[in-house]
């Protein structure tokens, strides 16, 4: 077990929070968009959430600002949290809109929400856990959309807890955070989403 969890640090390393979540939104909700506009945002979220913040992460790397992936280093994750957070304010804004895809947008709105928390700790010298803010955040995003459409995601939200406890374990395995951490992470998270479930459901 010990040499398989490090491997779900790496698929759900939080660069892809961003893409999971849409993908269970498309599957879960039904939308107005047609296949090609799915697409479309899809591929609008991989260059923004992914294909961006790895070219600032070997722009960082070059001028030695940052080590490794993962980030391990309070100083190391100052950018690009930063840099996270305006491509989600820039998502949320022109990208995903409100008036098209509400509880997606809400979603990335909860996303910001964390990353902002997650940011401004550094500066009192605390690190939260990034993987568990993300899978907990989409693990209550799957929940609120539960509720949205009165319909029995019980299986999916259980493997959503699941994940929780398995990638929290991975991180605690590769000594890459404490516990404080990761309850820290999941927190701000989950929390997260629930705030601005107000909005949407």
């Amino acid at each position: 077990m010990k040499k398989v969890t490090p491997l779900f640090s790496y698929l759900f390393h939080p660069v892809f929070t961003p893409l999971y979540g849409a993908i269970l939104y498309f599957t879960l909700q039904d939308t107005s968009l047609e296949t090609r506009q799915i697409w479309l945002v899809l591929i609008q979220i991989i260059i923004i959430t992914i294909f961006i913040p790895i070219a600032f992460y070997y722009l960082l790397k070059s001028m030695g600002k940052i080590n490794s992936v993962m980030a391990s280093q309070i100083d190391e994750r100052k950018i690009p949290l930063l840099i996270q957070a305006v491509l989600l304010f820039i998502l949320a804004k022109d990208s995903i809109r409100v008036d098209v895809l509400e509880e997606l947008h809400y979603f990335f709105v909860g996303g910001l929400i964390s990353t902002i928390i997650s940011f401004a700790l550094l500066f009192v010298k605390m690190k939260s856990s990034l993987h568990l803010v993300g899978i907990s955040s989409l693990t209550a995003f799957v929940i609120g959309l539960s509720i949205s459409n009165q319909s029995n995601y019980l299986v999916l939200i259980s493997v959503m807890i699941l994940l929780n406890g398995i990638i929290a374990t991975s991180r605690l395995e590769m000594k890459a955070h404490t516990l404080k951490e990761v309850i820290f992470g999941f927190c701000i998270g989950f929390f997260s989403q629930v705030i601005v479930w107000k909005f949407w459901l």
